[in-house]
This record gives C-alpha cells, structure tokens and sequence, in this order.
C-alpha cells in the first residue's frame, strides 16, 4: 500500500488548486487520482472545441438527470468533466465569480472568513487579468484571463446598445465593482489555448517531486479507522488498489461524484444506506441532497447582418477558421461562443439581479439526441440571447429521485467479501443522449454552458 501525507480524490477546479497548494512547501507528499485521462487532447486545448466534449464519453461523465416536469418531462443532460482539470477543460470557459451577497450570506450564517472582502485577495491571487490589475483584479497570478473586447463578433456591440435601450446599464467588468448590467464576457484562456485548472495549477505542480498524479483511477471507497479517514480504495485498469494518507482524504470530485463517494463510504442519509448494506460511518442527511442547478432557455433569432453562422457552416469557411487557429492560435476557434451577456433583476424592488444573460453571435440547428453541432449551425444569420435564473432564495433544492438513487448504488454492484458484505458499485452513472426541444415559437433549447 502507498502511503501520502495527502490524497486529493479528482483533478477538477478544486483538486488541482488544493493539490497545488498543498505540494508547493515542499514538506508534504500528495497523490491525485483522476478517474479519466488527460487534458492534452486538441478539442480540450481548442477553446470552441467544448462543442464536442460536451457529449464526448472519453472526457465526459455525461449524467442525465431525473425527467423534469417543469422541461416538459425531458431528462436534462448534465455535463461534467472526466480528465485532468475536471469540468474546467470542458466548459464555455466565461470568467465570472459568484455574487458578493452570495459569500456575504455564507459569513452572516455562521461562517467567519467567507464573506466577499474575505475571499476576493484569494480572487486577485488567481487572476493574469490582461485588463491589468486594480482594486478588484489581479495580475501574475497562474490564471490568465484574456480580455475579449476587440475580439468577438461586431453583433455583439449592438447587442449591448439594445441592452441599453431595455434600460440595462453598461458593465465593463462584471468581477468589478458591482455586478449588475451589460458588457463583453471575459475567459479563461491564454495564447489561443484553453486556461483550465490544470494547466493553470496541476501541470505546474506535477513537476515537483512531492506530486503523484494517477489517472484513469476511480475511488470507489475512502478507508476508515473509526471515525477517522485514513485511505482511498480506488480502481485502475481493472485492479483494486488502496492508497493511504498520513494527514487527510480531501474529496474534490465534484457535484455528483463527491457525495456520491461520500455515500458510497458510509456518510450520508442513515436510512438510505443502511437500505443498501452499507455501514453507517456518519450519518448526515445533507449528503446528496440540495443540488441546485441553473437552467437556461436559448431564444434563436434570424437576422440581417451575418453572424458566425455563414463562417463555421460552409466547408471553405471551416477550413479558413482552422487554418486562422493552427497558425495564429487567432479567430473563432479560440474564443468561447458566449461573446457578451449580462445580469438584471426581473423586479426593481429585488436587493440584486436573479437573472444572467448570455448572448451568442451564432445559431445551430434542434440537434440529434447526444450531439452539440457548434460546427453545424443554421444556414441563415441567426443569433440568440439565453436568460438564465441565477438567484432565487424561494427556489427549493433538486433532489436525485429514489429511483435515481438505487440505480446509483445498485448498478454492477458486488460484494467485497463473504464475511464484510460491503457493496461497492462498479459503474456511475449512465451515460444518456441530450435533449433539446421548442419552446413555443422563439425557445431554441434548453442548455447548460
């Protein structure tokens, strides 16, 4: 068995921070297990190219939710990221931080050093912002965000003088002073290339010598003595290995994948794993529960002026794109699809906005089950503007159905051994097609970016 002073469970946005942070004294020892492959992959490296890893099984969990009453019954597709950077070397790569009463909130609920003042010298810490540094940026941080003013498509100035006739003022940096407002979106991107976690945090890490990364390593169990968590039982090419910690188990796997494990080793509901065999190591009721996700509807409108539709649909247009980027890491192909947007409050009297926008020069075709055809858009100038809740306090958490949760647990299980009885599952999930519909006569599809 090996033995780490510190094991990291996923290599997402958050392990490869911690596991970055914790290796670069030099004093401790840690290992990261990654249940997927690597981020050096030219759809991932590629910033446009998440059109094709938003369903792709090789770097995708691809979960699908329970059907939805309020989606007319359609099962929603829940991307999530299976590789080095986790779900930052698969996303629209916008740049935007929560909403400071969001973390003020936190604070005022009992938890000192989680309001907004508290955590933005740790946001500034982070940033390479291009636009350079003030009282709410950071420059020479690990993390570069390129500033996309002169770069996206000319619509998207016009879209923002029409925000501004809506009565939407202009917001020319939304990580700024307030949040409110209209501008161009910022990402996380450098030279071209994708700015993931792990390229910003993991890779540089990797190179000490107090950093072991193994991927295509799926936990399947933390190990306990008592109370305390001592290991990680994990798979890796079909072999069952254990990896102990000398100082801590630190889950980073993400929405589904954390407290999936966290059941899976005996913390969670009581009644729900003591349902499953599983033995109670602490009993906590929150575990799996209060998942809140927002959704957002694609308005597609058909235009004038030529958007990116007449330039990524014809086969000379792709070729010119692709030659732009392999040469000059410049054009479409490196920049994200969601080109400006904003946030606004649906009621005057509300304390913040509830709702973002997202506006997209750009219109693809109601695609086949399991496909996001970016590469395949409309054959006329179309756009779209998506409104997005992005805060309601009345908003009740989504919750896993039961189905959904004896599924989870009971697919491909085995026992451990004779004597134990401990079920451990051998798969996740199951990898399930997208959906994509109408919505009376403007909703194009319902998305997540």
């Amino acid at each position: 068995m090996q033995t780490h002073d510190f094991i990291v469970v996923g290599s997402g946005s958050a392990g490869s921070v911690v596991a970055e942070r914790l290796s670069a004294s030099g004093r401790f020892s840690v290992l990261v297990l990654e249940a997927g492959g690597t981020d050096r992959r030219f759809f991932v490296q590629m910033p446009l190219g998440y059109g094709k890893t938003f369903f792709d099984p090789a770097v995708n969990w691809n979960y699908r939710a329970e059907p939805d009453p309020g989606l007319a019954g359609n099962a929603d597709h829940w991307p999530r990221g299976k590789l080095l950077g986790g779900s930052s070397s698969i996303n629209a790569m916008v740049w935007i931080r929560g909403q400071r009463e969001d973390f003020d909130a936190w604070a005022a609920a009992g938890n000192p050093g989680w309001s907004y003042a508290d955590v933005l010298p740790a946001f500034k810490a982070i940033e390479d912002n291009e636009a350079g540094a003030d009282e709410w940026r950071g420059q020479g941080g690990p993390l570069h965000v390129t500033r996309c003013d002169d770069l996206v498509h000319p619509l998207g100035k016009r879209y923002l003088a029409a925000a501004g006739q809506a009565g939407l003022p202009l917001n020319p940096d939304f990580n700024g002073a307030y949040q409110e407002g209209v501008g161009i979106y910022q990402i996380s991107t450098r030279d071209g290339r994708r700015m993931s976690a792990a390229r910003a945090f993991l890779r540089p890490a990797m190179r000490r010598a107090n950093v072991r990364v193994e991927t295509g390593a799926l936990a399947t169990r933390i190990l306990f003595e008592g109370s305390r968590a001592v290991g990680v039982e994990y798979q890796r090419s079909g072999v069952t290995q254990t990896a102990r910690a000398g100082r801590e188990v630190i889950v980073c796997g993400g929405s589904v994948n954390s407290p999936q494990l966290l059941q899976l080793s005996g913390i969670g509901p009581a009644a729900l794993l003591q349902g499953l065999g599983i033995p109670v190591v602490h009993a906590n009721a929150n575990v799996g529960a209060n998942l809140q996700d927002h959704v957002g509807i694609n308005y597609t409108y058909k235009g004038r002026t030529a958007t990116l539709n007449q330039i990524l649909r014809p086969w000379w247009g792709k070729l010119l794109v692709g030659m732009q980027y392999l040469l000059l890491r410049s054009g479409p192909l490196s920049l994200s699809m969601n080109n400006a947007g904003g946030f606004f409050r649906t009621d005057p009297a509300m304390s913040r906005p509830n709702m973002q926008l997202y506006f997209q020069a750009f219109s693809t075709v109601i695609p086949k089950a399991g496909e996001r055809p970016i590469l395949t858009p409309d054959p006329w100038p179309g756009f779209s503007i998506e409104p997005r809740r992005n805060h309601d306090p009345q908003r009740q958490p989504a919750r896993l159905s039961e189905d959904r949760r004896q599924r989870l647990f009971h697919r491909k299980r085995r026992r451990r051994d004779a004597g134990g009885g401990e079920i451990r599952p051998q798969d996740r999930l199951d990898a399930g097609d997208g959906r994509k519909h109408r919505r009376g006569n403007l909703a194009r599809s319902v998305n997540h970016f």
